[in-house]
């Protein structure tokens, strides 16, 4: 089995081009192109069936990371429509969203002070893993549309989804320190 590098990653897996992705099938999926073209395999082919057996593996890697992760999938279809995504574009342009990333930033800073902190951190994970939940369901009805013809709208909807997977790490990384400073861990 052989795949050119411009291969839609949709293809790769035999998958629909949607947002919406079966993720069980993905799974399957991934697991038997990686019985195929694992290098493993090929220990003793030729190096370039070797190389060719590298190369496809990346791809699929690749084409299953970028397919089971929501925020990449969205960017990935998006960038398939033609859309040029700019890294660092800021999301300046939607006041209510930066005066929120203010105050859940303060929020998450002032976790460690506090009298519960492992505590008030779940809560604030709560808080970050629904607000990029209800952003996922926003970004699957855009997909779903038959009419996209305002591709802003969904970056924007990534971007946010982007700022809020960042915060969640933080949060993951502040619970961690906090799990090894009360000897939880």
């Amino acid at each position: 089995m052989s795949y050119d590098l411009s291969t839609n990653y949709f293809e790769i897996f035999a998958l629909p081009r949607s947002y919406s992705v079966d993720r069980a099938m993905l799974d399957e999926r991934y697991r038997k192109l990686q019985q195929t073209v694992h290098p493993d395999r090929f220990a003793t082919a030729t190096d370039q069936e070797r190389r060719i057996s590298m190369q496809q593996t990346a791809l699929i890697n690749e084409a299953y990371e970028t397919l089971k992760d929501p925020v990449l999938r969205g960017r990935y279809l998006l960038e398939l429509d033609g859309h040029v995504f700019e890294d660092n574009r800021s999301m300046t342009g939607d006041p209510a969203f930066l005066m929120e990333q203010i105050e859940l930033r303060e929020a998450l800073a002032e976790v460690r002070g506090g009298p519960s902190p492992l505590e008030a951190l779940g809560r604030q994970l709560e808080l970050i893993t629904s607000r990029f939940s209800a952003l996922d369901d926003e970004l699957s009805s855009w997909f779903g549309q038959p009419d996209r013809s305002f591709p802003d709208v969904a970056v924007g909807i990534i971007h946010k989804m982007r700022f809020y997977r960042r915060l969640e790490q933080e949060a993951l990384e502040l619970e961690f320190d906090l799990e090894d400073q009360t000897g939880l861990v």
